[in-house]
């Protein structure tokens, strides 16, 4: 069940230095108050924090040949910079320390490019996805390495979402997986949701479009309990989307987060290309 988030009205003096920091917090959508913002740097202080990331990153880029012949899509360029590098920083600015990058295709370039992270402040380690392939069958690898909620992430997604605002409604939902979810005009190409309040009710991957359950879909970027790896299946295409997600609905344990930043997935080369003119990463 939930949990219930109750609140308390306080009265609080504050240096005006101190103050000037939380205005300029405010942003009018996502932080819209003063209020709201001392709330949300409180709880990036003081709230539930996950220290681990994982990244999905060794898939062969198909679609995207012939650009991943000779590079493997997390290391096409974005303004300048891997699109690897993009969500390494974004996990490190919202307190990610220690990050598994899952290989596979093209994996030792990653590495070379990569190293063990010291250089971004990073502890980054490798897991090899070997005869594995699929969104599922590799990290059924890492069950003995993870043992606490971690952050998941495709790895070739482009976003800007509060981490530690995902992190804190996982928590207060008691979820198994809570799953980032943004609007697009047309669902087909990705899994889209039907929410009841932030429950999960239905998944529906590459739906029609005349079938779609809603324009929400995955984005990609999960945070996730540990117990998820066991309802992976022993198989060697084990698929999160089609193996994992749909018991995790039926258990009622998967929740979604809808946020309203940027968003790329980068799976085509007219992907790639919005992403070269529109990414303000």
């Amino acid at each position: 069940m939930r949990e219930r988030l109750t609140r308390e009205r306080l009265t609080i003096t504050l240096d005006a230095g101190i103050l000037n920091h939380i205005d300029a917090a405010i942003d009018g959508t996502n932080i819209r108050n003063r209020s709201h913002a001392i709330e949300h740097l409180l709880t990036k202080a003081l709230g539930p924090r996950v220290r681990t990331a994982v990244i999905l990153a060794g898939g062969k880029g198909v679609r995207m040949q012939p650009f991943t012949f000779e590079t493997p899509k997390p290391l096409l360029p974005i303004h300048g910079r891997p699109i690897l590098e993009h969500i390494l920083f974004t996990l490190r600015d919202h307190g990610i320390q220690h990050v598994i990058l899952m290989i596979g295709y093209l994996g030792e370039k990653i590495k070379a490019h990569c190293g063990d992270g010291r250089q971004w402040g990073l502890k980054i380690e490798y897991a090899e996805d070997g005869p594995l392939s699929g969104t599922g069958a590799p990290l059924r690898k890492l069950a003995s390495r993870l043992t606490e909620p971690f952050i998941l992430s495709h790895g070739d997604v482009l976003f800007t979402i509060d981490l530690e605002d995902l992190i804190k409604h996982h928590y207060a939902s008691g979820a198994t997986a809570t799953m980032s979810l943004t609007s697009v005009d047309d669902p087909s190409e990705y899994g889209a949701v039907r929410l009841h309040g932030q429950r999960i009710v239905e998944f529906s991957e590459k739906p029609k479009t005349t079938h779609a359950t809603s324009r929400l879909v995955n984005a990609g970027v999960y945070c996730v309990n540990p117990e998820m790896l066991s309802l992976i299946p022993k198989k060697s295409h084990a698929m999160l989307e089609s193996d994992v997600f749909p018991t995790l609905v039926e258990q009622q344990t998967l929740f979604g987060y809808p946020f309203e930043g940027q968003w790329f997935d980068i799976g085509t080369p007219a992907q790639f290309e919005r992403a070269v003119r529109e990414w303000k990463g």
